[in-house]
């Protein structure tokens, strides 16, 4: 009996050795994973060269994840569609494209419009790596082994990437940035084109079938809420029609989307996905846990920036000890999952602890005289909770969701993940900020005015700005305290929930399984097609 052939990346040209074949698509997905239509990191500067608001830019960026998301239930459909070396070979020049056009665009809808399209190619790419490479990963296609590789890549390169955005940043300006990623795409596209060939593991199916409607008036409905939680402050919320508007186009376009789960055979998000075991509670982790990291977005910038006065290279050199934390946090889901087969719900409230603490620790470090140095073991914290919550709690829907509907899970959960979660977080917390400041910064200068002797030899501006930096410091440790208190509390309604004790990790279909599932997905609307006629 011959020994069981090692699994190969087939597109590759023969010449090619496996561990060089594996190695270039986990460079390939981490490349287009650095990839995107603009660049967080470099907002500040993008806002002044663009005349455009920090709104603006965060909307372009949010709109980038949209793109991402939304493309998820289409990807293997594609990967049925088209060799991986012509998706390659098409990704990778649309990425060029819409690099080029932000770069050199004022135009807020041309801006949205081409990172939306960004996203969408970014992850189309990303797939097409690592769907390949799986199972040189894990032969025995273990969830448990596959995904702590893959966040590690895709949350390891939004580090990376702001450490590259902000250090190009300073030495030359944001736009090289973009030259950077051109340059890395020509590269990435000159290997593909050079070391790869057409391969098919099966006949090309034909996209018929696929709700592009729906997966239309889905973005529409992520759009419509980023819009009114990240614009909220500048239009003063519901006092203004824009606000209004928005959150009325969200509503109407999600009842437009759950009607058409009941009505089309197949819609572009199945209602069935919503019905899997704990799929609600699962959706509401995921939307707490980044409300938790909203603190960072918000409270740590505005500490780093305007309390101690980080210029952005210091506050940049912090995504070194997150990405140590994601490493950690990597590993730590890995041994878990793929060697120890635990439960769920001890990665689970480790990860949520490790968030809470990084909430403590911040909450004790408040201090406008604080070095650099201290805010290192909460970025590590808060970077090794994050992906050993994100990774177990992924790998828990592995479990309970099967292959037909698993990327629609995805989808959803990216609809809060990289949906409206974050812009909401930020929005409540800044909303929070806004009553707070105000009233601490009243109790501080109560007794505050020239008729104080204390005060009457004093500069009015500079006594005023102390007070003004005093009151922050107060409002920033009052919000991570409350931030506690919350953290605390949920942690005891988590650990008292049983629905996730089980040890069962998914895995990948076959081969075979993954061919029945594309035929079935392309014969049960032709069918029905010709019922119809």
């Amino acid at each position: 009996m011959s020994a069981p052939q090692e699994p190969r990346v087939m597109f590759f040209k023969e010449w090619v050795p496996q561990p060089l074949r594996v190695v270039l698509c986990l460079l390939c997905a981490f490349s287009f994973q650095l990839s995107g239509g603009i660049y967080l990191s470099s907002a500040s500067q993008m806002v002044g060269s663009l005349a455009l608001m920090q709104e603006d830019i965060m909307m372009a960026g949010y709109a980038s994840f949209v793109g991402m998301t939304v493309a998820f239930p289409v990807l293997f459909r594609l990967k049925f569609r088209f060799t991986s070396r012509s998706i390659f070979l098409v990704v990778c020049p649309v990425i060029i494209v819409c690099n080029i056009i932000t770069m050199n665009t004022g135009n807020l809808a041309i801006l949205i419009a081409t990172c939306f399209v960004a996203g969408a190619f970014r992850i189309w790419g990303t797939f097409e790596c690592l769907s390949n490479v799986q199972l040189s990963l894990t032969p025995t296609r273990d969830f448990g082994v596959f995904f702590p590789v893959v966040y590690l890549i895709v949350l390891g390169s939004i580090q990376v990437s702001g450490l590259i955005t902000v250090h190009i940043g300073d030495w030359i300006t944001w736009r090289q940035m973009h030259l950077f990623i051109i340059g890395l795409m020509l590269v990435v596209w000159l290997t593909l084109l050079l070391f790869t060939r057409h391969f098919r593991f099966m006949k090309p199916l034909p996209l018929y079938g696929i709700d592009w409607i729906g997966g239309t008036l889905w973005s529409v409905f992520l759009l419509a809420l980023i819009f009114a939680f990240e614009y909220g402050e500048y239009f003063d919320w519901l006092d203004a029609w824009q606000i209004r508007l928005a959150f009325i186009v969200a509503a109407v376009v999600l009842l437009v989307n759950v009607a058409r789960m009941y009505i089309l055979r197949h819609p572009f998000i199945e209602i069935d996905a919503l019905k899997y075991r704990n799929m609600v509670p699962l959706l509401f982790l995921f939307f707490m846990l980044y409300m938790f990291l909203s603190t960072p977005n918000l409270l740590q910038n505005i500490f780093t920036n305007r309390i101690l006065q980080f210029d952005p290279l210091n506050v940049a050199s912090l995504n070194w000890w997150n990405l140590a934390g994601t490493i950690a946090g990597c590993i730590a889901a890995y041994y878990w999952h793929a060697r120890l087969h635990g439960n769920y719900m001890t990665p689970v409230a480790v990860g949520f602890g490790l968030i809470v603490a990084y909430q403590a620790v911040m909450y004790f470090l408040i201090d406008p005289r604080l070095n650099i140095e201290y805010l290192y073991l909460p970025t590590f914290l808060r970077g090794m909770g994050y992906i050993i919550l994100y990774i177990s709690l992924t790998v828990y829907a592995s479990g309970v969701v099967p292959f037909k509907h698993f990327f629609q899970v995805l989808s959803l959960i990216g609809f809060v993940r990289t949906g409206f979660a974050p812009a909401m977080g930020t929005a409540i917390f800044g909303r929070i900020l806004q009553y707070v400041l105000p009233a601490n910064l009243q109790k501080l200068t109560i007794d505050l005015d020239m008729t104080n002797r204390a005060f009457s030899q004093m500069p009015y501006g500079e006594v005023y700005g102390e007070a003004m930096r005093q009151a922050t410091l107060v409002s920033l440790r009052e919000i991570y305290g409350l931030t506690v208190v919350v953290g605390i509390i949920f942690m005891i309604l988590l650990l008292s929930h049983k629905y996730l004790r089980l040890n069962s990790v998914g895995r990948l279909p076959g081969m075979r399984h993954l061919k029945r599932i594309a035929k079935r997905a392309i014969t049960t609307p032709l069918a029905h097609l010709a019922h119809k006629t």
